[in-house]
């Protein structure tokens, strides 16, 4: 019996931090919290399970609207999550990269970015890919500018415009998952995400463990990709 196959590149949408904060009359910044313990979590999950890549959905193009002292709150937990994480990135090997515009975040943040991508370049694990100020549509646009700095706008074929994408060494998302019961993409790896199959999850993302990860994993290797064909 052939063993079960698991998706190479899994994406996570990781929703429902406030409202879980909110049922629990806390604020919404101990839902954030909560949710980067979940993250740690499922990191290590999905290391274990033998996923090699995984892409987070940390801070996308459209959260800059919301209010400013939660945009704040959400860039000092990046600023201590990055600094602090290096050890567990070491003990299971995991490699971090990043998606999204630099130039749009604090200079200290973006440091911190670079510095952790630089020290775990070598680590031959996960590579946990954390999109932050992250947009499909943002990183398209980012993609054709690059293109055409090249000097060579036409005939434009996808291999041409996947070159410049933030990272086109990842292969294609496999799987995109989604909690708290929302159902759309919001933006999140529009060209990578072409084919993958969805998986929406009831579950706000503090709540999630590794049977969670299980569970959308098992559904994943239910399904049959036909990719456009019978």
């Amino acid at each position: 019996m052939n063993s079960p196959v698991v998706p190479a590149h899994v994406g996570i949408i990781m929703d429902g931090n406030g409202r879980w904060a909110s049922e629990r009359n806390m604020p919404r910044s101990g839902g954030h919290r909560e949710g980067l313990n979940s993250a740690k979590r499922i990191v290590k999950a999905a290391s274990d399970l033998g996923i090699a890549y995984l892409s987070l959905y940390v801070f996308s193009t459209e959260n800059w609207k919301r209010t400013e002292e939660e945009v704040s709150f959400l860039m000092g937990l990046l600023r201590k999550y990055l600094k602090a994480e290096y050890e567990f990135y070491k003990e299971n090997k995991i490699r971090v990269i990043h998606s999204g515009d630099l130039n749009g975040l604090p200079a200290d943040i973006r440091s911190e970015i670079e510095a952790v991508g630089k020290d775990t370049a070598l680590f031959e694990g996960l590579t946990v890919n954390l999109c932050i100020n992250y947009g499909g549509r943002d990183e398209i646009l980012r993609a054709v500018e690059k293109r055409i700095k090249l000097g060579v706008v036409s005939p434009l074929t996808e291999k041409d415009l996947e070159d410049c994408l933030d990272h086109p060494e990842l292969p294609p998302v496999d799987l995109v998952i989604r909690t708290a019961g929302e159902q759309r993409l919001s933006n999140f790896l529009l060209w990578q995400s072409a084919y993958a199959e969805y998986y929406s999850s009831e579950k706000y993302w503090p709540d999630w463990q590794i049977e969670d990860l299980e569970a959308a994993l098992n559904a994943f290797q239910s399904r049959k990709r036909r990719y456009g064909g019978y």
